[in-house]
């Protein structure tokens, strides 16, 4: 089987990035109860960042006190962004979903990547982010990770050497 490279800077512009963190009302599909989870860290840490947070997961009644849906179909009030932590073979039905509820971005967290996902929503007229983390992008961009030169466009546990 031969896997399709994607052009991934082509879904990580910084002005998309920007644009879409300004967006407050944040669906997380794939939202988990497991505070050990990934998705638990990054829903609570946009939550505590002043994002209203629309937990999606067919398998959980509540997290972070907050209703759970099981799909973004069953959210009664619109959202800006969809923040997706699940396998890539089912974010092509994700996307499409995204484009029915009339969602501003499709945001496909670190090892989401789907090429097929990514051309569903932007033809139906949605910015796309794809293989990056929204909380890391928000202590990048909003939080205080700048402040200590996270800004550089580069992401590397090495210290540069003094010159």
């Amino acid at each position: 089987m031969r896997v399709k490279l994607v052009n991934l800077e082509r879904y990580q512009q910084p002005d998309v990035i920007r644009r879409t963190l300004t967006r407050l009302r944040v669906a997380v599909v794939g939202l988990s109860g497991n505070q050990l989870r990934a998705s638990n860290f990054v829903g609570y840490y946009l939550l505590r960042h002043g994002y209203d947070v629309v937990p999606i997961n067919p398998r959980e009644s509540e997290i972070f006190g907050r209703r759970c849906f099981p799909s973004l179909a069953d959210v009664p009030e619109p959202v800006d962004t969809i923040n997706v932590f699940r396998d890539p073979s089912v974010v092509p039905a994700l996307a499409e979903e995204a484009v029915a509820v009339g969602a501003s971005c499709l945001w496909l967290q670190f090892g989401v990547i789907s090429e097929q996902a990514a051309e569903i929503a932007s033809a139906g007229g949605l910015d796309v982010v794809m293989d990056r983390c929204m909380k890391i992008e928000h202590a990048r961009y909003i939080g205080r990770m700048h402040w200590l030169g996270f800004n550089t466009g580069t992401i590397s546990a090495q210290r540069r050497t003094p010159r």
